[in-house]
């Protein structure tokens, strides 16, 4: 029997002041102030089934970091990725996140590489990622200076579904009119350059500092693993993203009462495989291991599988999309 179990996570909710007091139909929360952010995997997150109910994430991370994680080459200081989903009513703050040579400058164990899925998508919705051709750094200070800086920026259409990569150093934002889910390495450095006359404090000098001007920040083009995405029953499954830092693929089931097998071949080094994240995008189902209590998950929920585990299926009670989330 597997050391720790697979758990589900219960959801924290951030205000934030471009956020929405309407959450559905992801989550049915009532709220009496914004909310911007809904953290599945943060530190402070909080386990919501089985035995470790009750304890954050954080404490389950240190008290059982090898059997949560498998044997890892470097130390890690806290829990690898960060998922969570963003609700934009406003434009978030135009923003730089830092690599992880400048974040460990700044005393922290890494910076922050991140990867945007659309969950949903208001016709003509754009993001902005990354700076115009030919744009240099006076120029981006100067555009501060003069408020002018969302004229520099690229803008990206976006449609249900679409994956798009934010690597550390690209200049970003984030506009109303999409639900995203955010997979991250887990940190919160952000250097905000500019906040549209919002009373919030900039992050000039090291937001300057943090910019690359180049980046392999894009729309990412799903690769088909198995299946079409069209079968009358059945699965398919697409790798989403595949980074330094994460893996993340889309699982859609077409039926309800389908089982599809998730397991992870073993590392050579052990017989544990690698931690996963299982946020369920749409439709319902339960989470099954060997000789544990099923787990029901349904739309905007998410579970995490440990390394010791790595033998898990999902039984759909109706049509489903997963996104696993995997540190690499």
């Amino acid at each position: 029997m597997p050391s720790l179990s697979p758990f589900r996570v219960r959801p924290w909710f951030r205000p934030m002041v471009w956020g929405t007091r309407n959450l559905a139909p992801w989550y049915d929360k009532v709220v009496g102030e914004p909310i911007g952010e809904v953290w599945l995997s943060g530190d402070t997150s909080v386990v919501d089934t089985g035995p470790l109910t009750g304890k954050t994430l954080d404490a389950v991370f240190h008290e059982h970091m090898e059997d949560l994680l498998g044997p890892t080459v470097h130390p890690q200081e806290r829990f690898p990725l960060l998922m969570k989903v963003l609700f934009p009513k406003e434009k978030l703050s135009v923003q730089v996140h830092p690599g992880d040579a400048m974040a460990r400058e700044h005393g922290e164990p890494h910076g922050k590489t991140e990867c945007w899925y659309t969950l949903e998508a208001e016709p003509g919705a754009t993001v902005a990622l990354g700076l115009r051709p030919g744009t240099t750094l006076p120029a981006v200070q100067a555009a501060i200076e003069d408020k002018t800086l969302e004229t520099l920026l690229q803008s990206v259409p976006v449609h249900a579904g679409d994956m798009i990569f934010v690597d550390a150093g690209t200049v970003h934002a984030i506009f109303p009119g999409v639900v995203v889910l955010e997979t991250q390495q887990n940190s919160d450095m952000t250097y905000r350059l500019y906040d549209y006359g919002r009373p919030r404090e900039l992050h000039l000098k090291d937001g300057l500092q943090a910019i690359r001007l180049h980046t392999d920040a894009g729309t990412v083009q799903p690769k088909m693993e198995f299946g079409d995405g069209a079968q009358a029953s059945g699965a398919s499954r697409e790798l989403m993203v595949q980074s330094k830092y994460f893996r993340v693929d889309r699982t859609r089931i077409a039926n309800a009462n389908i089982t599809e097998d998730f397991s992870l071949p073993a590392r050579k080094q052990s017989q544990t495989g690698s931690v996963q994240l299982i946020f369920v995008a749409a439709g319902a189902g339960a989470l099954k291991s060997q000789g544990e209590e099923p787990i029901q998950l349904r739309r905007g929920e998410l579970a995490v599988v440990p390394a010791c585990a790595p033998d898990w299926s999902m039984t759909s009670s109706e049509p489903m999309e997963i996104l696993r989330a995997i540190p690499e």
